[in-house]
């Protein structure tokens, strides 16, 4: 990485936030096309076991598959696993609430359900997330997340928004590139439309980006918003899956 002339003094500083991360580039499929059922995805039908039962919401209806990611096609990062199946189930209508969502996390892939018929089109009316999508992934580096809680960085004591605002069009660009990474990624420092949740709560200082969906062409929380899964980082170590949480915010 070489850094602009303008961050050069900042250079072995920055260097100590930097972190790895995976981009996630979200493709819509063609109306009437279907993934596999194994294949990483935003919404559609989701790999399950035979002998695992269908997440249902607090009310007993079936939730819709949020996001699932197939490790054997991501690029290996560091702290995530590199086999198995997660996935990301949150309610149909209530999913703005944030109190009801179910992780699951499949170490092997075995024989699968292939009947949803009871994933019927109402379900997905209210939804964020508007027809299915493709995955497809780049591994990354970035330096700092100026909306993370863990980047709190003096820039000869301005903060990133005074930075920023004495650079011209064309370094904002580049800065942000490094510190302000906007979209669908798996890991790194995460991006919020409002203020990062983990800031005010000391239990959840150790907790570290797991998914990130952002606003898109055919995705939209709220009023352009954004969506994020955090997990301690140990329960990530030992591929604990159930005390992740979701959050998300909007403008």
């Amino acid at each position: 990485m070489t850094f602009p002339d303008y961050l050069k003094e900042f250079e072995s500083d920055l260097l100590k936030y930097k972190l790895g991360f995976i981009q996630i580039n979200a493709k819509p499929i063609q109306e009437e096309s279907t993934l596999p059922f194994t294949q990483s995805k935003f919404l559609g039908k989701p790999y399950l076991p035979i002998n695992i039962e269908y997440p249902k919401d607090k009310a007993g209806k079936p939730m819709v598959l949020l996001a699932q990611l197939n490790f054997s096609e991501i690029p290996k990062l560091e702290n995530y696993p590199e086999k198995g199946i997660l996935q990301f189930y949150i309610p149909s209508e209530d999913w703005y609430d944030m109190n009801d969502y179910k992780v699951l996390y499949h170490t092997e892939i075995e024989n699968n359900q292939t009947n949803f018929d009871f994933l019927t089109e109402e379900l997905y009316s209210d939804f964020p997330v508007y027809c299915e999508h493709s995955l497809t992934f780049s591994k990354q580096e970035e330096y700092g997340g100026v909306l993370d809680f863990r980047f709190d960085y003096s820039f000869n004591g301005l903060d990133y928004w005074e930075f920023e605002e004495k650079l011209d069009d064309i370094q904002k660009k580049e800065i942000q590139k490094l510190l302000y990474y906007e979209g669908h990624k798996i890991g790194g420092y995460a991006y919020f439309t409002q203020s990062d949740p983990r800031e005010y709560d000391d239990k959840l200082k150790n907790d570290v980006l797991l998914l990130q969906i952002d606003t898109d062409e055919e995705i939209m929380f709220g009023d352009s918003g954004v969506a994020n899964f955090f997990i301690n980082k140990e329960d990530l170590l030992n591929k604990n899956f159930e005390k992740a949480y979701f959050n998300w915010d909007c403008c």
